[in-house]
């Protein structure tokens, strides 16, 4: 993939973004073989798991209302997760004056292995605790899978977006436009 549209306009490292926040200490000056500060590495996470949390919660909800089995409600909702997680990062360097064909480039290279990874951890967890696949709407046991797939999705998604940042992958790619 060609990562030249993804830092256009910008000397390939971090600056300020239009609303004067700069990125600094985040990956280094240059943003390659500069460790990312764990502060970044989370934010990220959270930006990821927002998107994600809202796909694959309405996607187990609409599965679930609807009374589908746990193979298509877990595809929708994995679907939506990512969906969801590639469109926050869509909109905001669209609004940051990236081109659709442009802001989409972004968005896959920053979010693809992010997304992954949480979707991965997310639905292991869920899978595997005892009854959550077979729980309803009203269950805490669907809700606390959820949730706690969510919680453990963060924690091994962060040092891999802190990985990830320090190389100039992942979000680092988004850092010069928002």
């Amino acid at each position: 993939m060609d990562h030249s549209t993804h830092h256009a306009g910008t000397a390939h490292g971090h600056t300020a973004s239009a609303g004067g926040q700069g990125h600094t200490g985040d990956a280094g000056q240059g943003g390659h073989g500069h460790g990312a500060s764990w502060s970044t590495a989370v934010k990220a996470t959270l930006h990821c798991l927002t998107g994600c949390a809202i796909g694959e919660i309405l996607g187990m909800v609409v599965g679930t209302a609807l009374l589908w089995g746990n193979v298509p409600t877990m595809a929708l909702a994995i679907a939506l997760a990512f969906l969801f997680g590639y469109s926050f990062t869509l909109f905001a360097v669209i609004r940051a004056g990236l081109s659709f064909k442009a802001a989409v480039k972004v968005a896959l290279a920053a979010d693809t292995v992010s997304i992954a990874v949480m979707e991965l951890v997310d639905n292991a967890i869920i899978a595997l605790t005892p009854g959550a696949m077979d729980a309803h709407l009203t269950d805490g046991l669907f809700w606390s899978a959820l949730l706690g797939g969510f919680a453990v999705a963060f924690l091994i998604t962060t040092p891999v977006n802190k990985w990830m940042i320090g190389r100039g992958k992942g979000h680092a790619v988004v850092h010069a436009y928002h």
